[in-house]
Order: structure tokens, then C-alpha cells, then sequence
């Protein structure tokens, strides 16, 4: 063990894991964050300089037209990581009102997609401040699946929802807004009382006020901002009861309610079947938004309450809608609950909650209608089979060639990334492999964390040095031999795909996108 643990230590150093215990470095003068986290494939998003604590979102819609926009004052508290003259928010929306900084009124820029904010007294390090942002308009947009800007905030049949994934939602308003710095929530949605207000986490308070209705969530577990919902509109919250203390409901189109009353109750199964092999459910509630946007094209795993437009259920089987609500469903721990840490690991999304969507599809005999294929070692044969093409198409598995909707969201992040776990499974055993799942949702249960960390994590879960096994799977331009399947081949690169029907039976299909 003395040379796994060794192993292990290497792994985490070169993730910066001990970055915390190493000597702090010589005290500098206030200077500017970074516009960016560094990030390979979105180098201004995020912020340097600072970690979000907590944002409090207020937003007021003065009609209850789909189309009406809504007008916000956002207050983020921070704790800053060096000493700070100036720093950034990420923002690209419209015009704003003024901007304090502990109450202070401070000057600001809007370079690019940024807004640079010095304030009127530089930051210590290690100092908690508070940067209040007010009067912005965001203006939902009709959807476009294409493009981040076309969902970041959305025009619905009955009002407006947001699908910020992955640098959408600083086009709505003023965060940090990266995975790598999640922070609490408190979403205050002042809106004429003849519309429903839902955000992510828990309501706390309901207040009427003549014609006006405040609704003000509390999402206290720390989320990404990417990961934010906000649906206002003509819905109905139907309340599921709990499972496991976990409070399940859905937000539907009110004038759709008896169609969706009972189809969307398997949720509470899937729930404890998803607890079952994961371990405990990371927030106290859950539940699925139904939205009319058919130009949407995509689910998407708001945290707290998955989002999915009208067509999911109306233009496709029960074998395709319901493995896709596991997967959704399944990101609530694998993407929402443990994020990335760079957007470069959205496998460790992605393949995970293809991994659970697919295994559900086959234990519940639905597999055909999802993928085209019976059962789970048929469709990761044919997966296996064209993955020298993927990888020269869109990159390694961990590795996307670009940030672009195509390489992000390619079968390599989905498909690609559930042949990883198929392959880790079919190396330490079903057993080692539950242990790895398990320690990967619930020790790293509100972080962000990147590649490096679920090689090391898988190492110590399974008892096996898997840095190698999975680097060559993870970053190798040549897919790997498949344990156990000497037998399977790859096609050489060029040739006719067999798999090519190794995407989801029923298009247009989330992956497009998500």
C-alpha cells in the first residue's frame, strides 16, 4: 500500500489538493483579481480575487405576460482571497443602475463580458464584503437551444424559466460564474398575484400584497450559478409527499395539469432506487418543471428541479422520457451536488448520469426505446467500437477539444464518459465500483472537484493505483482495451461508424446542448 499511497499523493498534488496546507507566500499590496479562473475552455469566466459566499436575488416582474421583463438587484457576500484594488463580476446583460460595495458606492467598467468594480477603499485579504448590483433589466429571449444566450432566460407558453448551462447565466445577471465557486441562494421574485413563482430549494415565505405576490427560496445547500432556475408564470406547484424526508414536487403548465398529475410521479421511485446505489440525496428537495419552449432541445438538471419542455412527454415513448428523468435526476448529485471544478471535466456530469440513465433503461425494460439497444453491454460494445473516432472528433473523454455546443455536449461528455465507468466497473468489480460511486457523491457532497480527484478518490474507494487505468481512458487520443471483452474491437478512424445509432432513439435529443 506504501506505493498507492504514493501514487496518491502524486495524483493530488498535481490537482493543487494540498494547495491549502502549503506555506502561504508573502503578504503583496491591494491589487486586481484575475477577469478569469483560468479555465481552459472559457478563459474569462469566473473571477480571481474572491470566493462567492452567498447571492441574494431579487427581481421584480411588473406584467404577467410571458414576455415581460424583470428588473433585479443582486447582493453577493465574498470573502476575498488576496487583497483586492479591484475585481470582476461576470456580466454581459444589459445596463445597471449603480453598485456599492459595503455600502459604499463604487466605480465600475464593462470590458467585454466583465463588470470591473473598484471600490472606494481597497479589500484586505481575508476580509468578508458585500458588492450590491442594482437595477438591471433581463429580458427572456425566445429559446434557442443553439446557443447559451437563447437560454439563459427564456420565453415559456406560460411565462418565462431560465437554463443557464454552461456560461449563460451572467447574461441574466451579475455573478461569479464558474462551477469551481458555488455559494448559498436566497431568491426574492416579486410578481402580479395571478402568476406562480418557483425557484431552486425551499420556499420560506409567501407574502400577498394587493395585486402583488412575493415569493422569496432559500437554496441554502452551495450551488453554481449555471445551475440556476427561476420560472415564473402560469403553473401549478403539485405536491408528491416525501420520500426518504426528501420532499418531492412539480411545477407544471397549469393548463396542462391533468396530463402530468400522475405521468410524473415514477420520479419517487427513481428517487430511492438512484439512494439506493448512491447513497443519501444531497438536498431536501427535488422535483421536475415542465415548460411549454418546444425550440428548447434539451433537459437540463436545475438543481433542486430538472427542467424538461412539453415535448419530452408528448412526441416520445415512456422508454425515452422516463430513463431521461434518471438522468436528470442522477446530475442532482453528479453535477449539481459534486460540480466540476473546469468545464473540461463535464464528463464526471455527463457520463455519470448517462450511467445511471441507462442502467435504469435496462433494469426496467426500456433500454430499447432509449438507445436502441437491449441491454447495457450491447449498447457499450457499440460505444466502444466507434471511440477512436470520438476521440478524434471532439477529444479525449476529459479533454474536449473546445468549448463549443458540439465538443461540450458531445457523445464523448455522455456515451463517452459512461464507457469510463463501464470500463472502471469491468476493472475493480461491481462491488469496488459501488464503494467508488458512493464515495464520490457523499465525500465530496457540496464541492467542486476536478478529474484528478475522482482518479484519486476511485483509488482509495476501489484499493487499486487506478491512475493509469484511468488516465489512458480518460486523456489517451486511442481508447483502451475493454476489461474483460478481449474480443471487442475499434473501428480505425474514417471508417463507417457501426454504433451510429448510439445516440438517443427518439431526436432531437438533450445532448445537442446538455
Amino acid at each position: 500500500m506504501r506505493a498507492l499511497r504514493t501514487s496518491l499523493l502524486a495524483v493530488a498534488v498535481s490537482a493543487g489538493m494540498l494547495a491549502a496546507a502549503l506555506p502561504a507566500g508573502a503578504d503583496v499590496g491591494p491589487a486586481p483579481g484575475s477577469p478569469g479562473v483560468g479555465d481552459r475552455l472559457y478563459p474569462l469566466l469566473g473571477n480571481g480575487g474572491y470566493d462567492a459566499l452567498h447571492y441574494d436575488l431579487a427581481l421584480r416582474y411588473a406584467a404577467a405576460a410571458p414576455s415581460s421583463p424583470a428588473t433585479g438587484t443582486v447582493t453577493m457576500t465574498a470573502r476575498a482571497t488576496q487583497a483586492l484594488s479591484r475585481f470582476d463580476l461576470d456580466y454581459s446583460g444589459g445596463a445597471i443602475g449603480g453598485v456599492t460595495v459595503d455600502g459604499v458606492a463604487a466605480t465600475y467598467t464593462r470590458p467585454q463580458e466583465e463588470l470591473a468594480i473598484t471600490p472606494a477603499t481597497p479589500i484586505r485579504k481575508g476580509a468578508t464584503f458585500t458588492v450590491v448590483v442594482s437595477g438591471f433589466t433581463a429580458t427572456p429571449t425566445p429559446p434557442d437551444g443553439s446557443t447559451a444566450a437563447g437560454t439563459a432566460f427564456f420565453v415559456t407558453g406560460e411565462g418565462s424559466a431560465t437554463a443557464g448551462q454552461a456560461d449563460g447565466m451572467h447574461r441574466m445577471f451579475p455573478s461569479n460564474d464558474h462551477p469551481s465557486d458555488k455559494a448559498s441562494f436566497t431568491f426574492t421574485l416579486d410578481v402580479p398575484s395571478s402568476v406562480t413563482a418557483v425557484a431552486n430549494g425551499v420556499l420560506a415565505r409567501r407574502t400577498v400584497t394587493g395585486p402583488r405576490t412575493t415569493w422569496t427560496y432559500e437554496q441554502k445547500e452551495p450551488m453554481a450559478t449555471e445551475l440556476t432556475q427561476i420560472v415564473v408564470g402560469a403553473y401549478t406547484v403539485v405536491p408528491r409527499g416525501t420520500v426518504g424526508g426528501v420532499v418531492v414536487r412539480d411545477v407544471v403548465p397549469t393548463a396542462k395539469l391533468a396530463d402530468y398529475r400522475t405521468q410524473l410521479d415514477v420520479e419517487k421511485r427513481q428517487l430511492a432506487w438512484m439512494v439506493a446505489r448512491v447513497g443519501p440525496y444531497p438536498f431536501p428537495d427535488y422535483g421536475t418543471l415542465v415548460v411549454t419552449a418546444p425550440d428548447l432541445g434539451f433537459a437540463l438538471e436545475t438543481q433542486t428541479l430538472s427542467l424538461f419542455d412539453t415535448t419530452w412527454f408528448t412526441d416520445r415513448p415512456e422508454g425515452v422520457w422516463s430513463p431521461t428523468m434518471t438522468h436528470e435526476l442522477a446530475h442532482q448529485w453528479f453535477g449539481d451536488s459534486v460540480a466540476p471544478s473546469a468545464w473540461t471535466d463535464i464528463w464526471q456530469n455527463e457520463g455519470h448520469a448517462t450511467w445511471y440513465e441507462i442502467t435504469w433503461a435496462e433494469e426496467n425494460g426500456q433500454l430499447t426505446d432509449d438507445y436502441g439497444y437491449p441491454t447495457v453491454d450491447e449498447l457499450m460494445h457499440a460505444v466502444y467500437a466507434d471511440g477512436d473516432q470520438a476521440r478524434a472528433d471532439h477529444g479525449p473523454v476529459a479533454r474536449p477539444l473546445s468549448g463549443s455546443v458540439d465538443d461540450l455536449f458531445s457523445s464523448q461528455s455522455y456515451e463517452g464518459g459512461a464507457l469510463v465507468l463501464y470500463a472502471l466497473r469491468q476493472k475493480v468489480g461491481p462491488a469496488a465500483f459501488a464503494r467508488v460511486e458512493r464515495a464520490w457523491a457523499q465525500v465530496l457532497r457540496g464541492r467542486s472537484a476536478g478529474t484528478a480527484a475522482f482518479i484519486a478518490t476511485a483509488s482509495v474507494a476501489s484499493g487499486q493505483n487506478l491512475a493509469p487505468f484511468l488516465g489512458a481512458w480518460l486523456y489517451g487520443t486511442r481508447t483502451p482495451p475493454m476489461p474483460g471483452h478481449p474480443d471487442w474491437t475499434v473501428n480505425p478512424v474514417g471508417a463507417k461508424p457501426v454504433g451510429a445509432g448510439v445516440q438517443k432513439a427518439a431526436a432531437p435529443d438533450r445532448r445537442t446542448r446538455r
